[in-house]
């Protein structure tokens, strides 16, 4: 797992406690949505997130686990696990075409504008009984990313749903700003280092249901987490991290960054070729 800077179990505090960075919502603008509808761009900015959007048919939501079931059980055998599959788009040209896909990208850009960078691929892929919850959460507290204009892609690879600890959301919890955590021991068996308790003073939880196919989209100040799953059924899903193109990125993170949309104007961004090998 160490081996993957976006993954977020990597201990980043020192390094991004010396940044400068701009954590408050940045509510989309877009008056003129080609995918979403004004509505859905009025729900993102009240509640921070979106669900439910169909993006693969069912030949493709085949062909996107077969993939991944080979690449699980390659990085399996190389002695890593179901969670360390990070940063894939920089190692394999289909993670690469899923993150540039360009009916993923187009939603992502009726919610952050004409340029479009896509910089992070994870897949999060809890076995059946595996016993590790994902503790509550923001996603930008463990980016040196700034200002905060970013979102996830949840891409379910399988079903996800309250029996195999879909992803969960509080509404309208990214409004309250970069909030304070805990680190996270060991002994908590948590995927994460990082805990926000008692989150339901931000908000009720939402389960984020999804069919393999389907897409979430949330705001990187949105409080998220998910339990551990205690079921017979795997829950994969491919996390696809995007940014606005005057986001800067400190760590050397902008060197992972590919432009989908639009252009960077600024060169901070390197846009990295498509992998060859897969």
């Amino acid at each position: 797992m160490a081996d993957s800077k976006d993954f977020k179990a990597v201990p980043l505090e020192e390094e991004l406690s010396q940044l400068e960075r701009d954590l408050k919502f940045y509510p989309s603008t877009t008056a003129d949505p080609q995918l979403l509808t004004v509505a859905q761009i009025e729900d993102f900015n009240r509640d921070g997130f979106l669900r439910g959007i169909r993006i693969f048919d069912d030949q493709e939501v085949i062909a996107n686990r077969e993939y991944f079931d080979r690449l699980l059980e390659q990085v399996i055998a190389a002695g890593g696990n179901s969670y360390s599959i990070s940063t894939a788009h920089m190692k394999y040209g289909t993670v690469y075409d899923l993150l540039t896909h360009p009916r993923i990208v187009a939603h992502v850009k009726d919610l952050l504008g004409d340029n479009v960078i896509a910089w992070g691929s994870h897949f999060f892929c809890k076995m059946p009984h595996d016993g590790k919850a994902v503790s509550w959460h923001q996603d930008a507290s463990y980016w040196p990313l700034s200002p905060s204009k970013a979102v996830t892609v949840w891409l379910a690879i399988d079903d996800a749903d309250p029996e195999n600890a879909n992803m969960r959301f509080i509404a309208g919890s990214h409004h309250y700003g970069h909030m304070t955590y805990r680190p996270s021991g060991s002994h908590e068996d948590n995927v994460l280092n990082q805990t926000i308790d008692n989150p339901e003073q931000y908000g009720a939880p939402v389960d984020d249901t999804l069919k393999a196919g389907e897409i979430s989209i949330h705001s990187d100040l949105l409080l998220h987490g998910s339990e551990a799953n205690q079921s017979d059924r795997r829950r994969c899903g491919l996390t696809l991290r995007y940014c606005a193109a005057d986001v800067r990125a400190g760590m050397d993170w902008n060197a992972k960054g590919v432009i989908v949309a639009g252009s960077d104007p600024s060169g901070h961004w390197l846009n990295p070729p498509r992998p060859k090998n897969d």
